[in-house]
């Protein structure tokens, strides 16, 4: 159920910053609104998944770096993630297209703040 949860709430998140960052874009074929919902949620499935098992790697190698920029090199990671998640979900024709590393930037500063303020309203498992 948490799964699904974060699912909607990257959807959300990156529908956001597809909207409001130019050089982020949705791309679909222009099926309809149906279609467009079903790419979303693909991106994302991707999104959370390299969120979920590929992060807390980087995050660990990365340990010196986020000691020493007292974490802000969160930030450059969660660019790192996106980019990836954009590259992995357009070995379809469908998936998000970034057009460069300060788009990206941005588009995950939006979907991190998005997921604070949004992942505030999840009850905690624990």
């Amino acid at each position: 159920m948490t799964f699904l949860v974060r699912l909607v709430i990257n959807a959300v998140a990156i529908w956001l910053a597809a909207q409001w960052v130019d050089g982020i874009d949705l791309a679909s074929s222009g099926r309809g609104t149906g279609w467009d919902l079903i790419v979303l949620a693909g991106i994302a499935a991707v999104f959370t998944i390299v969120n979920a098992f590929i992060k807390p790697v980087v995050q660990l190698l990365s340990l010196p770096l986020l000691i020493l920029t007292l974490g802000l090199f969160t930030l450059v990671i969660n660019t790192l993630m996106l980019m990836l998640s954009a590259w992995i979900s357009t070995a379809t024709d469908y998936g998000l297209l970034i057009t460069g590393f300060g788009a990206a930037f941005w588009g995950a500063l939006i979907i991190s703040i998005v997921n604070f303020l949004l992942g505030a309203f999840v009850p905690d498992k624990r």
